[in-house]
């Protein structure tokens, strides 16, 4: 496996695509009202939502948007890891985006704008009482 990593250049790889993968979701995102944070390394980057920005105020739990935008990104055919419970083992919703290490810039690009969709599809459907 060492030999694939280092002939296949993965590792170069990994650090083009993150950094396309950061700039690529900080365009899309940056700004969004309920992204609190997106942070990350290489090609493994998260996504805090927050109910407000300034506050940095999260959801409440029981909506479970981490678990409304897996859902969505799956509609939109992306796989992601949605995480609750992530500021004090209750209140904190996080995703998590993990690419292959075999992603190109296509693959990434696909990644941003779908999971922009879903992160815009899922606050859509919460009731309008957050």
């Amino acid at each position: 496996m060492q030999k694939v990593v280092a002939d296949d250049h993965l590792i170069e790889s990994v650090n083009v695509m993150g950094e396309r993968l950061m700039s690529g979701l900080t365009e899309r995102l940056g700004n969004h009202h309920h992204v609190g944070d997106i942070r990350g390394r290489g090609l493994f980057q998260a996504i805090e939502l927050v109910a407000d920005r300034a506050g940095k105020t999260p959801f409440d739990p029981k909506l479970k948007l981490n678990e409304r935008i897996e859902d969505a990104a799956f509609t939109h055919g992306l796989a992601i890891y949605p995480m609750g419970g992530t500021l004090d083992s209750k209140y904190g919703d996080h995703i998590c985006i993990p690419p292959r290490y075999i992603a190109t810039p296509t693959d990434i690009d696909a990644i941003v704008e779908r999971l922009g969709d879903a992160v815009d599809d899922a606050i859509a459907g919460l009731p309008q009482s957050s």
